[in-house]
């Protein structure tokens, strides 16, 4: 199995070296997360299974993504009594070697952290059919070759994006301003499905909104983030979303700057300041610490997706700001329609 394993790190480092120049040493990445240590005390509270989370380019730094993934696996390690450990990716020529790293050591649940690794989880699962893999932002069925051993970790971005853009739009009209903007990563689905459910969302609340969106092609580089968001301010926008991880801190930055409300994504980013106007929030780590229960007790999901939504509290909205705070309870009732199926129909597609 070993030499399996090695000569499919060795084809997908090929594969990915559009991407990336090299494959590089899983020793050099290795981290073990903080809570793993001195865990002991809470073997008996289930199972000691072994997790391994692989990160994307982003990294734990995140702030969002990894960040509250890696969060999720420090819960699972103190209420479950797993051991956990962390690969963090530097490149993407680091995902087959991290995930074949985690495989070879027989880890019971492997967490690949993002939409961007869906090629390097096929091609490490199909080698390794009795290991158990959970994807975050990917579906199981649209995986190279269908693996019936990957599960899909899936969220309605669309439904946290609504909340955040129908904020936005109340806050714009009652300020008389007439565009409202956001920042992507890449042009994929998990960041296309916030937008779009912001866009809808911000011309809900103010049916003459104008809004503007672009995409920095990078999750890491605050400054492409913030020029985008600063072109953005130029024309109008008021309000700036931000859907880029570590690379749209930078365009909060601006927003900062030029006396912007920001919004932040995935985690509660309000600790930045009273101008966050709040955050569109993905419980990435309830999704991973359910995904580790699931499989402490036997009940993993292989080749199905969860799907996390309003309804089942996987996403929502965080903290609102000082600007914001007013729009509470037209937020909430908006909030409540959407679980009550009143509206529907939001879509996870940018035109």
């Amino acid at each position: 199995m070993k030499m399996k394993l090695r000569a499919i790190a060795l084809a997908g480092c090929a594969a990915l070296a559009l991407v990336a120049a090299a494959c590089g040493s899983s020793n050099d990445n290795k981290s073990s997360s903080s809570a793993s240590s001195g865990t002991s005390t809470t073997a008996s509270k289930g199972k000691p299974i072994k997790v391994g989370l692989v990160t994307d380019i982003g990294g734990l730094n995140d702030r969002s993504f990894n960040h509250l993934a890696f969060v999720g696996l420090q819960r699972a390690e103190k209420e479950l009594g797993i051991k956990g450990r962390v690969l963090t990716s530097k490149s993407a020529a680091d995902y087959v070697p991290n995930l074949t790293s985690l495989a070879q050591q027989r880890y019971d649940l492997i967490i690949p952290v993002g939409f961007l690794m869906a090629d390097a989880v096929a091609a490490v699962a199909k080698q390794v059919p009795t290991q158990k893999f959970s994807i975050i932002d990917f579906p199981a069925a649209g995986l190279k070759g269908k693996p019936t051993n990957v599960e899909g970790l899936l969220f309605k971005e669309q439904e946290a994006g609504y909340l955040a853009g129908y904020l936005a739009g109340l806050y714009a009209k009652d300020n008389k301003i007439k565009v409202v903007s956001s920042v992507g990563g890449q042009k994929i689905p998990p960041v296309d499905h916030y937008i779009a459910g912001y866009e809808a969302g911000a011309k809900a609340a103010d049916p003459g909104i104008k809004t503007l969106h672009g995409y920095s092609q990078n999750f890491v580089a605050q400054d492409k983030c913030k020029e985008i968001a600063l072109n953005q301010i130029a024309k109008g926008s008021k309000v700036v979303f931000q859907v880029a991880g570590q690379c749209g801190l930078g365009a909060l930055d601006a927003a900062k700057e030029k006396g912007a409300q920001g919004i932040g994504v995935d985690a509660d980013q309000g600790y930045l300041g009273s101008y966050i106007l709040t955050s569109a929030q993905k419980k990435v780590d309830v999704a991973v610490f359910n995904a580790i229960k699931a499989v402490q007790a036997g009940q993993f999901g292989g080749g199905k997706d969860v799907v996390n939504e309003l309804s089942n509290d996987g996403v929502g909205y965080g903290k609102l700001g000082a600007a914001g705070s007013k729009y509470q309870s037209q937020i909430d009732k908006v909030k409540q329609d959407i679980i009550d199926g009143k509206i529907t129909n939001i879509p996870d597609t940018v035109k």
